[in-house]
């Protein structure tokens, strides 16, 4: 038994932990979860705690059902929202095979693989998101149809007193309760609508971070009587919800990005970086924007960036390249605006890492940086200058993902298959709807 296990045995000895949680999740990212008794964990430490792979959303094939949930001791936490009695626990777990092996269809393990990938190629990556979210006053729709915001305050707004204020503060004293260390919390945009900033981490980290942050948000707002979602569009006249994140790449302790004296002081690592996540954002978009809500967020305005596009501080970029600090470049970086806070981490980071990966291996050539708001040009401006759009739909990022040999190889034969598959039957499922909009337009005068 390694120190870290013997760790999480002593500490739920000595707290007195009663439960503790078991965290995966399924090809979408919904968070699955099992209670272990404490003295079930040493058990599952060695062997794994069996259970049925077939009732979860593309884990197992049914023929081969059996799948053991081994959790991953360095991903223990209290959970505060449970309160000082019978407290109780969680940590991440790794989904492997009965023989023990890791498991092709586990999204964790598929971020992983692509982070071994960077290992042999000499790089670590390290990760930052911004995390907009909506808090609501109830699950409940209004008599107009449309969720009810806690507020109608905007951007960087201070409202004294504000339901949102003391929300935040709650929320980002739990998220460092349980390790997660906050950058920046502020109100956005729209009514209603937050953004918190985690520190970075390394990437893997990171998800598991994204996958607690969203737990720690709907707990908290469930507390305090509102109702929080990760929806990407829930409003049609306010901005969408986005997950911006910052990739940068090390070699041992030096920012593989950077290079002194180079244009934005990018080096050709993070040139090839960039190209490569250009040129296969539209086979990934499927998995940053992962429902069919999605595209009236990419699509809806509101900085949301439709076109591939990089450039240097230019927010209508899809990749941003923020502003060089002298004496920072440890800091150097790039920002993928495209993903939004519905994705699934470990996919999502696994596509954009193994897209500008791709571009490293290959050598790819970065195009000019886009200095115009991408939005306010012409169509003909835009094709001229090699802005290409992403996809419109779920239907549309579907079909450029399912032709994808990339996304094939980083997902893996089984998430590939079984993340289109559910895909698709939303898309259907959707297609089949009669909206409100269409019986207002057209029961009336048709």
């Amino acid at each position: 038994m390694d120190r870290q296990q013997e760790f999480v045995l002593r500490t739920i000895e000595e707290r007195d932990v009663r439960f503790v949680r078991m965290w995966f999740t399924d090809v979408v990212g919904s968070l699955k979860s099992v209670a272990l008794a404490p003295a079930e964990v040493e058990g599952a430490f060695e062997e794994g705690l069996g259970f049925d792979g077939s009732a979860i959303e593309g884990l197992a094939r049914v023929f081969e059902s059996d799948m053991l949930a081994q959790p991953d001791p360095s991903t223990f936490q209290i959970l505060p929202w449970r309160g000082e009695k019978d407290q109780t626990s969680r940590m991440f777990c790794d989904i492997l095979t009965p023989d023990g092996k890791p498991s092709a269809a586990d999204p964790r393990n598929v971020l992983k693989r692509t982070l071994a990938k960077a290992a042999d190629m000499g790089f670590t990556c390290y990760t930052h998101p911004e995390i907009e979210f909506y808090l609501l006053k109830s699950q409940d729709l209004g008599p107009d149809g449309i969720p009810v915001p806690v507020d109608q305050a905007g951007y960087f707004d201070h409202v004294p007193g504000g339901v949102a204020q003391d929300f935040r503060r709650t929320a980002v004293t739990m998220l460092e309760n349980v390790g997660i260390s906050v950058e920046f919390s502020h109100h956005e945009g729209g009514p209603g609508q937050n953004e918190i900033d985690l520190r970075y981490a390394d990437a893997l980290q990171t998800a598991d971070n994204i996958m607690t942050f969203r737990t720690v948000i709907k707990e908290v707002a469930l507390q305090q009587g509102t109702y929080a979602t990760f929806m990407p569009k829930p409003f049609s006249d306010h901005p969408g919800s986005g997950m911006h994140t910052h990739f940068s790449l090390f070699e041992g302790d030096t920012n593989a990005f950077y290079e002194a004296g180079a244009e934005f002081q990018l080096s050709l690592t993070a040139r090839q970086f960039i190209a490569g996540v250009l040129r296969h954002a539209p086979e990934f978009t499927a998995v940053t924007n992962q429902f069919v809500n999605s595209y009236k967020r990419l699509w809806g305005g509101g900085e949301a960036p439709s076109y591939l596009s990089w450039g240097h501080n230019n927010r209508s970029a899809l990749v941003r390249v923020p502003l060089y600090k002298p004496g920072k470049g440890q800091s150097a970086r790039i920002e993928y605006r495209g993903i939004d806070s519905a994705a699934n981490p470990y996919l999502a980071y696994a596509v954009l890492l193994g897209a500008g990966l791709k571009g490293i291996e290959e050598g790819y050539e970065l195009p000019a940086a886009a200095e115009d708001d991408i939005e306010s040009l012409t169509a003909a401006e835009r094709r001229a200058m090699g802005h290409d759009p992403l996809p419109s739909s779920l239907h549309d990022a579907v079909r450029q993902m399912e032709d994808s040999e990339l996304m094939a190889h980083i997902l893996g034969e089984q998430v590939f298959e079984h993340f289109l598959r559910n895909k698709r039957a939303e898309w259907q499922e959707y297609r089949l709807q009669v909206t409100r909009y269409e019986l207002q337009r057209y029961l009336g005068i048709l």
